[in-house]
């Protein structure tokens, strides 16, 4: 049989960096499509082997070239990471369409919109909100409309909040605020809004391109498909501080508040936290674990990773 060849689209992000090296390791030939505007975020000899493709999509998406030239490189299989609009999506599936390629999608548990029961399935009927949700949702609803029609086959990994080194991550008060983990280590208040019984559900990135490679080399079981990427759990707003602070040997000190109050102290990392707490996603993993064989981390190792990569935390 000869090798398959993977064309990874947004190959040096936050899941490519750690997917392409693993789909090398496994013996596909592949090839890496980015903007070319920065390194992979994670050094490793793996990218030696790879083809390195500079495109900018936006540009060649307006021009209506851009399906066309990644067909043009002959894929086996396709990982569109960083697909965000149906026209995107509509676009590399008719250049696609012809070659017999399979694509996998990269969406979000975000298409789930509001929790109305936990952990959410992927099955679950769907009510996001927000352009973020609703455009990937559309994608893959899209998507699995054009697999049941017998078109391009395809397969769609929903990640949850992407966390590991090189970047910041969400703090237990679903935002981005640095001021967050200061309270923690210090001993500082921390102000909560609501109860925090609310659930952030994170995962590594080397987690979500584990089930992408899992689904890369199970097409069989994928196609047709969506999957959660998340941790083993998800984590409440009150359960996460508390954790987090005993990194620093603290007691997580937490004081209640009302939206309004919190809003006003956060100021603009308010938006934010109500954008992340007010979905309250925890998703389930099941259906990976079933069929591909998906083994994820903990939501506090991929966080933690991640702080200390920021320079927080002694390394462990």
């Amino acid at each position: 049989m000869s090798q398959q060849h993977v064309v990874v689209i947004g190959a040096t992000g936050h899941i490519g960096s750690y997917l392409v090296p693993r789909l090398v390791r496994a013996g596909y030939r592949v090839t890496a499509v980015s903007r070319g505007t920065r390194e992979p975020y994670h050094a490793d000899a793996a990218w030696e082997q790879v083809e390195t493709v500079v495109a900018d999509r936006d540009a060649e998406a307006a021009a209506g070239t851009f399906g066309t030239r990644i067909a043009g490189l002959q894929p086996d299989v396709v990982v569109d990471l960083v697909c965000f609009t149906l026209d995107q999506a509509r676009e590399l599936v008719e250049a696609l369409r012809p070659t017999g390629a399979f694509l996998a999608h990269c969406g979000t548990i975000w298409v789930h919109g509001v929790a109305d029961a936990s952990p959410l399935r992927e099955d679950d009927p769907k009510e996001p909100f927000g352009p973020y949700g609703t455009q990937k949702a559309a994608v893959e609803e899209f998507l699995h409309a054009e697999t049941r029609s017998g078109g391009l086959r395809s397969t769609v990994v929903h990640p949850g909040h992407i966390s590991g080194p090189g970047w910041p991550v969400i703090t237990p008060l679903g935002n981005l605020d640095p001021g967050v983990w200061e309270a923690l280590a210090t001993g500082g208040e921390l102000l909560v809004p609501g109860l925090g019984l609310e659930t952030m559900h994170h995962v590594h990135a080397d987690d979500v391109a584990q089930l992408f490679e899992l689904a890369v080399a199970r097409p069989e079981v994928s196609v047709g498909q969506s999957f959660h990427a998340v941790s083993d759990r998800a984590l409440t707003v009150r359960g996460f501080a508390r954790a987090a602070a005993a990194w620093w040997g603290r007691e997580a000190n937490l004081r209640s508040v009302t939206w309004e109050e919190f809003r006003a102290a956060a100021g603009e990392h308010a938006e934010a936290s109500w954008e992340h707490l007010s979905r309250s996603h925890s998703a389930s993993t099941e259906k990976g674990r079933e069929l591909l064989g998906y083994s994820p981390g903990t939501s506090l190792d991929a966080v933690r990773a991640a702080v200390e990569a920021m320079g927080l935390l002694p390394r462990r």
